[in-house]
């Protein structure tokens, strides 16, 4: 139970939280819902939602699909990093 426990911290970082709602932005300025998203990516509806929640954690390779679909580049999606 404990590894469940330090996955749902990773998954909740400032970074991660970020990610999350980026990828519900993108999602809403391409004008798309969950469901035609799903049906573009070939997934189930829940597959979106989940992703977008934080309930599944999100591959690489979904994040390209995303945001190819999107039409962002990927460093939209990532939090830019302050020097120093």
């Amino acid at each position: 139970m404990g590894h469940a426990k330090q996955r749902r911290s990773a998954v909740h970082s400032a970074d991660y939280q970020y990610l999350l709602k980026r990828l519900r932005d993108a999602r809403r300025q391409a004008g798309l819902t969950q469901v035609q998203v799903a049906k573009a990516l070939g997934r189930p509806q829940s597959f979106v939602t989940k992703c977008e929640v934080g309930e599944r954690r999100i591959d690489p390779v979904d994040l390209q699909r995303f945001a190819k679909l999107y039409r962002k580049p990927l460093s939209f999606f990532l939090p830019r990093k302050r020097d120093g």
